[in-house]
């Protein structure tokens, strides 16, 4: 029988804090700690000026777990980096009770959406935002998963505050604003704290956000991906069954370069495109009314015909959806009727009427 993450947590607290009173949990040393099928993890954050004097510590407590019954092994590591808050501590599943490998549907969530870019700053962010709540907009139960973990910018888009919270240790309740119900990192971390992870702890969270959130049924799960092509990305298409994906870019041609990276990583884990969004296509002038394309034109039109995928949108460069987003109510939900909200529900209407969403 494997041990519980309640024996552990009672192992050390037998285990004295060095630099000051009390036990090594109560003095908030333990983080990160993980109890799966035996195998126990953990980390202990000291000033590494101090770390001499916590090493008798870490090793006491590893040798008193690894004499528990039902441990199959310990890692007890120490490091200076403080570990962000995450979602509530709850222990992932073995491997066992993981099921097969391979990518697997999320129960209760119909269809998921990945939102992605090649590169940052295009307006990933603020394309998914609005397109959720111009999904919500066309009756469609929506869920938003900000898994731009280094960036979570979606709280403030969506004017979400507050901590999540897991009443059984096991799930985790998501927050609801503009008929969208949010899952996001930013919601665990101060505004300004950074995420100091490594790729494991990345796709561990991912998992979690994905499975142990009660999402509730969903017609549609969008998921906002961090730029690039890195362990995210191939977490999630290797581990959830992904309808497909939208790729966000502006018109010039640095972005389209790392567009087309992107493009081909999905290609690669065998997710379909669905189509391209070109992002700050134009700029009317609000005092002449002049038409000025900021970034190129035509750059996005020209790569989803080479692909044969549609573009979906072109997107304004537009100070109203700028302070939309930065207001927590995006455009679609604070002017429905503008034209910068017809853009959105043009995308929220083509996806439903595809079935993809």
């Amino acid at each position: 029988m494997s041990v519980t993450r309640d024996a552990v947590l009672e192992t050390l607290k037998q285990v004295k804090d060095p630099l000051g009173g009390g036990d090594l949990v109560s003095a908030g040393m333990i983080r990160a700690l993980t109890v799966d099928d035996g195998v126990v993890r953990f980390v202990m954050e000291v000033d590494p000026k101090r770390a001499a004097e916590v090493e008798p510590a870490r090793a006491e407590a590893e040798a008193r777990l690894k004499a528990l019954a039902g441990v199959a092994s310990v890692s007890a590591v120490m490091t200076a980096h403080a570990a962000p808050a995450a979602p509530p501590e709850l222990k992932p599943q073995s491997a066992k009770a993981a099921g097969p490998a391979g990518p697997q549907k999320i129960p209760g969530i119909d269809r998921i959406l990945a939102i992605a870019s090649g590169k940052g700053g295009v307006g990933k962010s603020t394309v998914a935002s609005n397109l959720a709540t111009a999904l919500a907009a066309e009756g469609r139960r929506v869920g938003l998963l900000d898994a731009d973990v280094y960036g979570p910018s979606q709280p403030r888009m969506l004017g979400v505050s507050g901590r999540p919270a897991s009443p059984d240790g096991k799930t985790i309740l998501p927050l609801r604003n503009h008929g969208v119900t949010l899952m996001s990192l930013g919601l665990m971390t101060g505004e300004n704290e950074a995420v100091v992870w490594r790729g494991p702890m990345l796709m561990g969270a991912l998992q979690q956000m994905l499975t142990q959130v009660q999402w509730g049924a969903l017609d549609v799960l969008l998921v906002d991906l961090p730029p690039g092509t890195g362990d995210v990305q191939m977490t999630l298409a290797q581990k959830a069954e992904v309808t497909g994906a939208i790729i966000v870019s502006t018109p010039q041609d640095i972005a389209l370069l790392d567009a087309r990276k992107g493009i081909d990583m999905f290609n690669k884990l065998g997710t379909p495109i669905l189509g391209m969004i070109e992002n700050m296509s134009t700029h009317i002038c609000s005092q002449c009314g002049h038409e000025e394309h900021v970034f190129g034109h035509g750059g996005v039109r020209d790569e989803a015909a080479k692909l044969g995928v549609p573009v979906m949108a072109e997107i304004p460069l537009d100070m109203s959806i700028r302070m939309a987003a930065d207001g927590g109510t995006p455009i679609v939900v604070s002017h429905p009727q503008s034209p910068q909200a017809e853009s959105f529900r043009m995308i929220a209407r083509q996806l439903i009427a595809d079935g993809n969403a």
